[in-house]
């Protein structure tokens, strides 16, 4: 099964997406994890405040990223990582205007990615009283992890994908988006690109 992608999580200081303080990231190739990474991030000043709540849900202080790599100088790893795959993440909009927004805060170009939603393709291929990450990926039967770890939350996100490719037989991401109804988005260059081929040369500019 020639599944291959990248599942990516992040956990934030606080409401806002440019307060990534940590990031987990797991490969797949051939249905098969092959590689997983890990780190704290020091968000971006002005973004920087950690709020009791989001302390309690991932345990992640300020003392934890005082000396961790700040956006900029950490991103370069991050694409390399991912080395043009696509992205998968649970509720992928959060996760990828992470990336958005934190790139633009720190004066540097919104990257290229594709990017497939675990948490979309997981209601059209389980039947749960929830899709919370936990809940689906104990129907993908994986359990037990230590969920809002950024690593452990991104290996729960890429076996759903896995799983869920068995169920529909699908071979590849994209026929698994396909197959369960699912979009493949976009952000960056190509995002505005496509968006112009699909809504004409003004929406080059538009946000």
């Amino acid at each position: 099964m020639p599944v291959n992608f990248t599942a990516i999580d992040f956990e934030t200081a606080n409401s806002s997406g440019a307060s990534a303080c940590s990031v987990g990231l797991v490969k797949v190739r051939d249905g098969i994890v092959v590689d997983r990474v890990g780190w704290f991030i020091r968000p971006a000043p002005g973004h920087d405040a950690f709020l009791e709540w989001n302390i309690k849900i991932h345990g992640i202080r300020p003392s934890d990223v005082v000396d961790a790599a700040t956006w900029a100088e950490q991103l370069p790893d991050l694409v390399a990582f991912a080395d043009g795959d696509h992205l998968v993440a649970h509720n992928a909009g959060f996760d990828l205007g992470v990336i958005k927004t934190s790139s633009t805060v720190a004066g540097l170009a919104v990257p290229d990615f594709t990017y497939v939603c675990s948490l979309q393709v997981a209601r059209r291929t389980y039947q749960l009283d929830s899709y919370r990450l936990p809940v689906a990926a104990m129907a993908a039967g994986f359990e037990g992890f230590a969920h809002h770890d950024a690593l452990a939350d991104a290996e729960a996100c890429a076996a759903i994908m896995i799983h869920a490719a068995g169920r529909h037989d699908a071979d590849t991401l994209e026929e698994l988006a396909r197959i369960s109804g699912v979009g493949i988005g976009a952000i960056g260059p190509i995002a505005t690109k496509e968006k112009a081929a699909t809504h004409g040369p003004m929406a080059l500019n538009q946000p």
